[in-house]
């Protein structure tokens, strides 16, 4: 909970690489001015934040990028989720709004209150989740204009027990999700990404968490853009919740890369 931490970060990588792996929820920092804005306590929020970040997946994808044999480019979020959630529509379009986490969450993962009751999300959505929104624009058009096409790989991980937040809390929860875009997803990814990460047991499809991210300007629209979602469920690289890597994250990070060269 810190004002220092960036609040989203491109790392370059090869000038002819397509992918853009996309670590929107690894942080824990909230900046002081948002934190005054959040109704719990320190201890609960802390406990809150061992529920919703994905760890370590920004060190995860770091150790993809350079084990890969085109090293792809990164676009890190550097601050909580908590703060703004860059991958929600910010509209009516969002279904996670019926639980009080749209862009701007009011609730957490337990479905206590986390900010007051009629909190204007304009102000977060203007300094955070249009700059981040037009950032992350700019990255996938860049990967456009120097290779013709542009693959969003969204690197995110899931609890192993669901939390009362998830509305599709009932599926299959396999150790690898992939989730998936009609219009993004062509078949050929994901089945490039089955094969990469063979190693870890099954790999389901869009469950329990389905779409993946491409920026409006792109969504729906370009058949340039390529996305897919990987979810990690947390136990097969971590200690939950909000604990420290174990070995298996190696392991995950060459299956990563794997996919990556494959692309």
């Amino acid at each position: 909970m810190t004002r220092s931490a960036p609040a989203f970060e491109l790392l370059p990588g090869a000038a002819e690489s397509p992918v853009l792996l996309h670590v929107p929820h690894s942080a824990r920092a909230v900046p002081r001015e948002v934190r005054e804005g959040i109704v719990l306590p320190e201890a609960e929020l802390a406990r809150e934040l061992d529920h919703i970040t994905d760890a370590h997946t920004a060190e995860l994808a770091e150790r993809a990028a350079s084990l890969a044999g085109l090293r792809p480019w990164r676009f890190v979020n550097g601050l909580s989720r908590l703060v703004v959630d860059p991958e929600r529509f910010p509209d009516e379009r969002e279904e996670m709004t019926a639980v009080g986490m749209g862009a701007v969450y009011t609730r957490t993962t337990h479905r206590e209150v986390l900010r007051p009751a009629g909190t204007d999300p304009e102000p977060l959505l203007a300094r955070y989740f249009r700059p981040y929104a037009a950032a992350m624009t700019e990255a996938v058009a860049g990967r456009l204009a120097a290779t013709g096409r542009a693959v969003v790989i969204d690197v995110h991980s899931y609890p192993t027990e669901p939390l009362p937040y998830e509305l599709h809390g009932s599926g299959p929860r396999p150790p690898v999700c992939l989730g998936t875009d009609a219009f993004h997803t062509p078949p050929e990814l994901a089945e490039a990404a089955r094969k990469a990460f063979a190693g870890f047991g099954e790999t389901g499809l869009d469950s329990p968490f389905a779409g993946t991210y491409v920026p409006l300007e792109f969504y729906g629209t370009d058949v340039r853009v390529h996305a897919l979602m990987v979810e990690i469920r947390r136990d097969t690289y971590m200690s939950e919740p909000g604990g420290p890597a174990g070995p298996g994250l190696g392991g995950l990070a060459s299956a990563l890369a794997a996919l990556v060269d494959a692309l």
